[in-house]
């Protein structure tokens, strides 16, 4: 009820942990379902009541809620310990797969690899000659951007189909079994889910999807009638 009658106010925050790069971590408003992520020094701003939940989760991190007080508005940042997630190998096996192009001298180390459209690309766009510029009049670099796009969103549906089975939209995102392939070309589409889906971090991917989730279900329902 304390909660209820406040009129929301903007909290900074700060993440505490050993780590170099805390940029991504996703912070929730648990009760106004508002949310931000952290920049690489570890800041956030959101909206706020006293009383109200945070949740600040990471694929790196152990999970963190916090109970907001009424004194932790005062401060000049809330600061919040986080605890990174340690895996330990209790065995490692140097194999075959130890060998590559790089390990081998092949190539340098840490140059980039490109996907089969992205090489198209590279190839069409890059040098000197009168074939980038003939390529761009043509039309073939727009096709080929095209192509780039393609690729990136079914990279997108099978990071997706990786992460969820299809049950999981069905009974937890409440998507009707028929319309399950086309909420995932939705989600896809969806620049915003799409910046979420590539900190895979679960915790955030499924609390953006449930927003999606109720759209989508509204357009077809919209559809139906």
């Amino acid at each position: 009820m304390y909660s209820q009658n406040q009129v929301p106010r903007r909290i900074e925050g700060k993440v505490a942990a050993d780590f170099s790069n805390l940029e991504g971590i996703y912070v929730v408003n648990t009760s106004s379902e508002k949310s931000t992520t952290t920049n690489s020094e570890g800041h956030f701003s959101i909206e706020a009541k006293a009383g109200e939940i945070l949740l600040l989760s990471a694929m790196n991190f152990k999970e963190v809620k916090i109970v907001l007080s009424e004194s932790d508005f005062s401060k000049k940042w809330l600061v919040v310990s986080m605890q990174p997630i340690v895996n330990e190998l209790k065995e490692v096996i140097v194999g075959s797969s130890s060998i590559s192009a790089e390990s081998l001298g092949i190539i340098p180390y840490g140059q980039k690899k490109y996907t089969p459209a992205e090489r198209k690309i590279f190839t069409a766009t890059s040098g000197f000659g009168i074939d980038p510029i003939l390529n761009l009049i043509s039309g073939r670099t727009n096709m080929l951007k095209k192509e780039l796009e393609i690729e990136k969103k079914e990279g997108y549906l099978i990071q997706l189909e990786n992460l969820f089975q299809p049950e999981f939209y069905i009974h937890s995102m409440h998507i009707p079994q028929l319309h399950v392939k086309g909420f995932l070309y939705f989600l896809v589409e969806n620049p915003k889910f799409i910046s979420v889906l590539k900190t895979k971090n679960r915790t955030a991917i499924e609390f953006s999807m449930s927003e999606l989730a109720v759209q989508f279900n509204e357009m077809i329902a919209f559809k139906k009638e």
